[in-house]
This record gives C-alpha cells, sequence and structure tokens, in this order.
C-alpha cells in the first residue's frame, strides 16, 4: 500500500523544514537489463553520436558562432554605416544563439541519458558539464595559442624586435 503523502503545514508546525512533497530523488525501481546484442551495440553507438554532436556543438558555441557574429555585424556596418546598431545586433545576435545553443546541448544530454539507459546502463546523471569544460579547456587553449602566435605580440614575446 503506497502510504499517503503529508502536505498539511500544520504536521511541522506551518514551517517548510522538511521536504517538499514530490521532490524525492529519483528511485528506480529495478536496475536495467543488460542486453545482449545488435540492440545493445546500436544503443552504445548512438550514445556515443549523441556524445560527437554535444561536443560539436559546444566547439561551435566557442569559435564560428561568435565569428559569424561578427561578420554580420560588420556587414551591418558596411551596409548601414552605423557602427553602434553593428555591435547591438552582433552582441544580440551572439547572445540569443548561445542560449539556444545551451538548449539545444540540454535537451542532448537528457536524449543522451535516455539512450544509455536503454543501452542498460545505470545512467542518471548527463555529460553537459564535462563536454562543455573539454570545449572549454580546448576553445581557450587554441585562442591563446593563435593570440600569441598571430595576432598579438608574436615573435616580440620571444625577443625579436621589428
Amino acid at each position: 500500500m503506497i502510504p499517503e503523502v503529508r502536505t498539511d503545514p500544520t504536521d511541522n508546525g506551518g514551517l517548510f523544514i522538511g521536504r517538499r512533497p514530490g521532490t524525492a530523488s529519483v528511485r528506480y525501481r529495478a536496475l536495467p537489463e543488460r542486453r545482449l546484442g545488435m540492440r545493445r551495440t546500436y544503443d552504445k553507438l548512438f550514445a556515443g553520436f549523441l556524445l560527437a554532436v554535444m561536443l560539436l556543438v559546444s566547439f561551435a558555441l566557442w569559435g564560428p558562432i561568435p565569428a559569424a557574429w561578427m561578420w554580420i555585424g560588420a556587414q551591418v556596418e558596411h551596409r548601414i554605416g552605423s557602427g553602434s546598431l553593428a555591435i547591438a545586433v552582433s552582441c544580440l545576435g551572439l547572445l540569443l544563439t548561445l542560449l539556444l545553443g545551451l538548449g539545444l546541448l540540454k535537451r542532448l544530454d537528457q536524449f543522451w541519458i535516455l539512450v544509455r539507459r536503454a543501452a542498460g546502463y545505470d545512467q542518471r546523471a548527463g555529460k553537459i558539464g564535462t563536454v562543455f569544460a573539454v570545449a572549454t579547456v580546448t576553445g581557450v587553449a587554441l585562442f591563446a595559442l593563435w593570440f600569441v602566435l598571430f595576432a598579438g605580440p608574436g615573435t616580440e614575446l620571444f625577443g625579436a624586435r621589428r
């Protein structure tokens, strides 16, 4: 028999000290079955593919998307002649695109968890943090290399003079 949920505030003196009803941690009835054969292999490969797509979307948030919005801003400035409008268009477009990209990453992460559970793994947490961290560290390292070697001080950093 299922115990009745107590939601009356007078049970705890009117203070919401305990856990709110319906917010307990998720408990599964049983561990997922470990399947054998082609279906499990397919699910594992599909989960790997989803992880790769998540990584590509994360990398795009650090390079191609900001570069594309900078190009769009430059086109706005060239056609209209207003630098303020170009900066506003670039910043707003970049912000909205990044928010959409993060939403897509979150949905892909939830889907990845479902695919992993279908493959027979006890998957409760996603990999969005790990994927985003890898993309961030890689993006910052590549930017630092580009800045030091090509766009920034270049050879002056290593002792050569112009």
